[in-house]
């Protein structure tokens, strides 16, 4: 009787333990739909704020009414050579696409954040909401002078 309990004990763990076989895919296969996360829902996150002028060294910016484009020549090589890894001119990358920037922030805000992100990141409404968005990835100081932020400012406005 206690053979036959036994073998009835492990019959049961030896059918509750099978095993289900799984069809295996080759290679690495990633979905990419659209969810409430993208672009025009996260947008609305981030308020537009043309008042801001962000926290650093520039207080007060106005551009001239023509492009400089000798400064812009300089502000479009500085850009390919470090902003293209994370930025694109018209699609959202690792940071936001920069085209149209000044339609939402004020050139002290974007200037400031060239030149001072540590603490943009750390103190300004906009950049932590900017950040919140971008799932942390925060922008790193690229110790750029302010004539190379200038270049790259005026370069954002032929975008």
């Amino acid at each position: 009787m206690k053979k036959i309990l036994l073998a009835a004990i492990l019959g049961f763990f030896a059918l509750s333990c099978g095993e289900k076989k799984e069809e295996k895919k080759e290679g690495f296969e990633m979905s990419r739909t659209k969810t409430a996360t993208t672009t025009e829902t996260a947008s609305e996150g981030v308020p537009v704020d043309m008042d801001n002028k962000g926290i650093g060294p520039i207080t007060e910016l106005t551009f001239p009414d023509e492009i400089d484009a000798e400064m812009a020549a300089r502000g479009e090589a500085k850009y390919n050579a470090i902003c293209t890894a994370c930025h694109l001119p018209n699609q959202r990358m690792i940071g936001p696409a920069l085209s149209g920037v000044y339609e939402r922030r004020s050139p002290e805000w974007v200037m400031n954040m060239m030149l001072n992100p540590d603490v943009m990141l750390r103190e300004d409404p906009i950049a932590m909401a900017l950040l919140k968005e971008y799932n942390n990835a925060i922008m790193l100081n690229q110790n750029l002078t302010q004539e190379e932020a200038r270049d790259l400012a005026e370069y954002l406005r032929t975008l």
